[in-house]
């Protein structure tokens, strides 16, 4: 694994993400059935505009969606207190040399761990605590973490102030990354050959 020491949403941060695949958009690649997805063409087109123009592209954001970026470091410090652990806050995760693709946990937990915080609004996080599994929507990203990082786990937390939190941590499952690491290479190998296409008619 490659470490890009950065902030996360910070200006280098979003150059070294545009035009690569990030774990965070996995689903757009595979659903959590294993099967590729039908979003795949429209999130590869966007990667390779990213590369034409050289930066990421505007993305959309509401409400709750800053709301849970503001709360993400009081539920980190909550998850080092329950956990008496201390998270190490990285920019930026590359499988190799060749950077591909990337990854942006929400920290690293040890030698084995890493962390995905969640701060959903009320109902979805009350939703999420009485289900007690991982929402499905998050299975790519989680898995796609390990794949990327190699580490063993990934604890998930939901967090939202004054609810009880939940805590589940998910293992690397082969039978899937097995079927990610198809359907990822693939994708990234179109998104090269698409690319060169269009740079071909600048």
């Amino acid at each position: 694994m490659i470490i890009l020491d950065c902030e996360q949403r910070d200006e280098s941060w979003f150059a070294e993400k545009a035009g690569r695949p990030s774990t965070s958009q996995f689903g757009e690649i595979i659903t959590p059935g294993g099967a590729p997805s039908k979003q795949a063409t429209k999130y590869l087109y966007t990667l390779a505009g990213e590369r034409l123009i050289g930066q990421k592209a505007e993305s959309w954001q509401n409400a709750a969606m800053a709301r849970g970026v503001d709360l993400e470091g009081e539920a980190r410090q909550f998850y080092e207190v329950v956990n008496d652990v201390e998270v190490k806050q990285v920019g930026l995760c590359f499988a190799d040399e060749q950077k591909r693709f990337c990854s942006s946990p929400d920290g690293l937990v040890g030698e084995d761990g890493l962390l995905e915080i969640k701060c959903p609004t009320l109902p979805v996080a009350v939703e999420y605590l009485l289900n007690g599994t991982l929402p499905n929507i998050y299975l790519p990203q989680c898995q796609g973490q390990l794949f990327v990082t190699g580490r063993k786990w990934v604890d998930f937390l939901s967090y939202y102030p004054g609810l009880k939190p939940l805590i589940l941590r998910v293992y690397w499952d082969n039978v899937f990354i097995v079927k990610l690491k198809r359907l990822l290479d693939d994708f990234c190998d179109e998104l090269d050959a698409v690319t060169d296409r269009l740079r071909a008619l600048q």
